[in-house]
């Protein structure tokens, strides 16, 4: 193994890309010829890309994604009525920095969950922290959370994330504790943070005791309306076959 001064400091600065690329650079007979600038920017590069990965792959982690999913993957040849130009917009993040939000709807099993994971693991590509949740076990941990003391930790970690994806949101009817919870996340996110929904439910279909009907209001707008900030509708085959 190589042993050299310039390399024991480089691994003392926690440099690692550096030091890795340093080696290899040594072991090549073609990095003979490079000049002292030339060195310097590969060794940069190497660790400017070694700190992009590791920043990732922490991001990831701490977003818990539920589908390994990317927007490169999307198949837009599926028939299910999804606007290309607006998702490959929406994938590009402008929306996020503006602190908007955003409603997938469409019936189940039309890949609302896989397009918001996708949408999220390119969020974290662009350096911006994600946080996942079904909301139906999130209820539940919240739920438990107001007996050993969490709750309001994890209320404000919701609140700190750029980008939360609540999946499977407006399932079953929220008893007066999940409304609580709702209006706290929203009224911390509102303006600061974004948030992705997905529901099976259609924007502005008012089932008596589901999500759309809480009779919440923030901000002069009922907690459907909050959320669309962005709305894409996704049909099944059977609609679009029809449409």
């Amino acid at each position: 193994m190589l042993k050299h001064p310039t390399l024991d400091q480089l691994h003392a600065l926690g440099l690692y890309g550096m030091a890795k690329a340093f080696v290899e650079l040594a072991e090549t007979d073609e990095a003979k010829g490079l000049d002292r600038n030339d060195w310097l920017a590969l060794l940069l590069d190497r660790e400017a890309s070694l700190r992009r990965d590791k920043r990732l792959t922490a991001r990831l982690r701490a977003a818990k994604l539920r589908q390994q999913a990317t927007v490169e993957d999307v198949d837009y040849r599926a028939a299910r009525g999804l606007d290309r130009a607006m998702f490959q917009k929406l994938a590009e993040g402008q929306w996020i920095d503006a602190h908007d939000n955003l409603a997938l709807v469409g019936p189940s099993g039309v890949g609302k969950s896989w397009l918001a994971c996708a949408i999220g693991q390119k969020a974290c590509r662009d350096n911006r922290s994600v946080v996942y949740h079904r909301w139906p076990k999130l209820c539940e941990e919240l739920a438990l959370a107001r007996g050993d003391g969490r709750h309001p930790r994890l209320l404000k970690s919701l609140g700190r994330a750029d980008l939360l994806v609540l999946d499977d949101f407006g399932l079953e009817p929220l008893d007066a504790g999940a409304r609580h919870d709702l209006l706290e996340i929203l009224e911390e996110r509102y303006g600061r943070r974004s948030t992705i929904v997905t529901s099976q439910l259609p924007i502005g279909k008012r089932t008596p005791g589901a999500v759309h009907s809480v009779g919440l209001k923030f901000q002069g707008m009922s907690v459907s309306m909050l959320l669309l900030g962005h709305r894409l509708a996704i049909r099944s085959r059977a609609c679009c076959a029809h449409a």
